[in-house]
């Protein structure tokens, strides 16, 4: 009985790991599409408007 909780708190684990590793990997290729667009239209960088004062600023790596 103890090796099936085991291996359940093992294949969870696994599993957990993945659906991170597959999050981050999606979110590392949306960055670089975005980064390749931008080289592609000669642009120095992303304008975003704040949504509280309407004012656009340039995007930060923190803006997701």
């Amino acid at each position: 009985m103890a090796q099936l909780i085991f291996l359940t708190i093992l294949v969870g684990g696994a599993w957990l790991l993945y659906r991170r590793f597959v999050a981050d990997a999606e979110k590392l290729a949306a960055k670089s599409r975005a980064e390749e667009k931008e080289r592609e239209n000669q642009a120095i960088g992303t304008l975003i408007q704040d949504p509280e004062t309407g004012e656009y600023r340039p995007r930060r790596e923190d803006d997701d």
